[in-house]
């Protein structure tokens, strides 16, 4: 089990990208959260088993058709009890 922290540059926003992270990592079972920041980007929390995150953090690397991704700042962190995957707003 790994718990990564993701944040997301370029335009990520208002292109359906919280939606394509939801989809994907429902189909993998990854669980954690997504939602837009403050001046552009989207912040993600990717939690389950180490190969499933590391195939969601590839797709994130393109996101939908409509989005431009920049760079992506990816951290380990703490794993805690999390059910699901949903969009915070």
């Amino acid at each position: 089990m790994i718990c990564v922290r993701v944040r997301v540059s370029g335009r990520v926003q208002g292109v359906g990208y919280r939606h394509f992270t939801t989809i994907h990592a429902k189909e993998l079972e990854v669980s954690g959260w997504v939602r837009n920041l403050p001046g552009g980007g989207v912040e993600a929390l990717l939690q389950g088993e180490r190969q499933k995150v590391g195939e969601i953090l590839n797709q994130m690397k393109t996101g939908p058709a409509s989005a431009l991704v920049s760079g992506m700042d990816i951290s380990e962190v703490e794993c805690r009890e999390m059910d699901g995957f949903k969009v915070v707003y």
